[in-house]
């Protein structure tokens, strides 16, 4: 039987649990999610977990933070001034939003406090700092030079890990999954943050 090693391209089904047993990511109900091994497109626990599955065979993994989100890092939580903000922007506690940094890129942050005069965005990922349990099932095996496979990363819409929930599996996501705001960090009192996408891992 084929097993799976770096450079193939796989579709895997998978669910993904926190140690309180809550689901945070599932691909049940919808199409498998499909990615290269070994290309970065998912975190690396996820990586490792389907290499030396053959079709059909299912495993469970426990993830820590190292091999996951990373640790959540404080220095990341900034605040910035209300006058500063877009006169038609109504923040929410909880709110996903993008944040456009000095050099361009775009970072995901959540609203987690509003005063009279400030707003507290953090910038970590929201799995950072957690240990991650995903049980897998390897569907399909394809070869890396398997014409039909090529793309399968693009044709990702359905899992969360696409866009800003709570991102399970990976490592990288698209502009679009940002809010439709845009603040500039340069309002920010604190600019030194790492640059990922929306569902990037922070370490």
């Amino acid at each position: 039987m084929k097993k799976v090693v770096q450079g193939h391209r796989v579709a895997v089904h998978y669910t993904g649990t926190l140690d309180s047993g809550e689901v945070f990511d599932s691909s049940e109900g919808n199409e498998p999610l499909k990615f290269t091994v070994g290309m970065g497109s998912v975190i690396d626990g996820f990586n490792n977990a389907v290499i030396g599955l053959g079709e059909g065979e299912e495993r469970k993994v426990t993830i820590a933070p190292v091999d996951g989100y990373g640790d959540r890092d404080e220095s990341r939580v900034m605040k910035a001034d209300r006058a500063s903000m877009d006169a038609d922007f109504t923040p929410e506690v909880g709110m996903a939003i993008g944040l456009q940094m000095a050099d361009g890129a775009r970072i995901r942050a959540v609203i987690t406090e509003i005063s009279e005069d400030e707003i507290t965005f953090d910038l970590n990922h929201p799995l950072a700092g957690k240990t991650l349990h995903f049980a897998v099932k390897v569907v399909e095996i394809r070869e890396a030079d398997d014409p039909e496979a090529h793309g399968w990363e693009n044709e990702q819409h359905s899992h969360s890990c696409g866009s800003c929930g709570d991102d399970g599996c990976c490592s990288e996501g698209d502009d679009e999954c940002c809010d439709e705001h845009d603040h500039d960090s340069e309002d920010c009192d604190d600019n030194d943050h790492g640059h990922g996408g929306c569902c990037g891992r922070h370490k």
